[in-house]
């Protein structure tokens, strides 16, 4: 059973809702495209999160998932005209079952072992798509424009794309905070701490493991379909970017791992550090190294992300501050 002990989930959505209409409300194409990628990193970070701020298994290849939903959905509104959101949710679901088949053997080793593994399985299923000719192989699959006919033109079509993306965003939010406050993430958050004893007290690791990946799994290949619906144009390099995944990575560990709130601010916060960066002529050259230097920081002097830090340094904030 779950307890509240503070509203903090309503405030949150409600923060994002609002955070998420103000494009609309004063119609600035240019925001809604910056939130519409804001909205994705929070799906990718709390996705993440998941697996890796309550269990400790750090994935360094989760990007596959995003890739494969895309890449699934993509070709269903293709070759059969699906309408996008059935696309989207029966490409997310394939997407599952794969994590379902890699997550068991996987998710038995531990540390620099499965870090590795989840880069190698991304690496191949790159390679993969890349000789898979009903995906296009290594040029890809692409929209013509009357495709989006179906959703009264390209400028409604961004617009559905817009607000999937928040929804997924809000629900993988909402399934972080529930998975937290849940019996079953109190023994996702056993095993971070040490799995042997998890086995003793009567907690299933393996099992508890491979659900929490399999859960991790799925809002990613929605932000894929969603995002790739909305470019028009697939391919294996964008598809299977190792360097998102790492992105990802980075948002987590800069909020706060284990936390529901952290990869929220990660992500927000390093959207706006690396858009300060690109449009900055003298740092452009310099945004993955300041990005590498700021997350050094971060796991050299706050060790627990911002959210963990401001948990710790102020303990009245714990009850609200999830």
């Amino acid at each position: 059973m779950i307890r509240v002990r503070a509203p903090f989930l309503p405030a949150l959505l409600v923060v994002l809702a609002v955070v998420a209409a103000l494009p609309l409300a004063v119609n600035n194409n240019s925001l809604r495209e910056e939130l519409f990628l804001m909205f994705m990193l929070i799906t990718l970070a709390s996705s993440i999160n998941i697996i890796m701020g309550y269990t400790g298994y750090v994935s360094f290849g989760h990007i596959v998932f995003f890739g494969l939903g895309g890449y699934f959905a993509f070709y269903l509104m293709q070759n059969f005209n699906a309408h996008f959101l059935v696309a989207a949710l029966a490409g997310a679901i394939p997407a599952s079952a794969i994590a379902l088949v890699i997550g068991v053997p996987i998710l038995r080793l531990r540390g620099a072992y499965f870090a590795l593994a989840t880069i190698g399985i991304n690496e191949a299923m790159r390679t993969a798509i890349n000789n898979f000719e009903p995906f296009g192989g290594a040029v890809g699959m692409f929209f013509n424009f009357s495709v989006y006919d179906t959703y009264g033109g390209a400028r409604n079509a961004a617009l559905l794309a817009y607000g999937v993306m928040v929804v997924v965003a809000l629900a993988t939010v909402t399934t972080s905070y529930l998975i937290r406050r849940s019996k079953f993430g109190l023994s996702l958050m056993a095993i971070r701490e040490d799995q042997d004893v998890a086995m003793v007290v009567g907690i299933d690791p393996a099992r508890a493991k491979v659900v929490a990946y399999v859960i991790s799994s799925f809002f990613p290949a929605l932000a894929g379909a969603t995002f790739f619906f909305k470019n028009g144009i697939i391919e294996p390099g964008v598809a299977f970017d190792l360097l998102r995944s790492i992105e990802s990575l980075v948002m987590c560990v800069l909020g706060g791992t284990g936390t529901v709130a952290g990869p929220i601010v990660g992500a927000a916060l390093y959207e706006w550090l690396r858009g300060f960066l690109i449009t900055t002529p003298a740092l452009a050259n310099f945004q993955l190294f300041l990005a590498g230097l700021l997350l050094l920081v971060v796991v050299l002097f706050v060790t627990a992300g911002l959210v963990g830090w401001l948990r710790n340094r102020y303990p009245v904030l714990r009850a609200y501050i999830q």
